[in-house]
């Protein structure tokens, strides 16, 4: 039983040190969870512009 023991501890040790590096995979997948934000990101700064510019306008009717 000592010797499985030991050797469990040892696999447990290997992976948790093994744990804290960046791979290749993890960049894939920051890539692709990035590549939608920056897809509709030009066209919600337009939404956002002309809707700003719409209420600007709205309020300078209300105003007079």
């Amino acid at each position: 039983m000592k010797k499985w023991w030991q050797r469990k501890k040892n696999k447990t040790r290997k992976s948790k040190k093994s744990d804290k590096n960046y791979t290749f995979l993890d960049f894939i997948l920051d890539v692709l969870s990035c590549i939608p934000e920056l897809i509709f990101l030009p066209f919600r700064l337009i939404f956002w512009l002309l809707r700003g510019i719409g209420r600007f306008i709205g309020g300078v009717f209300d105003f007079v």
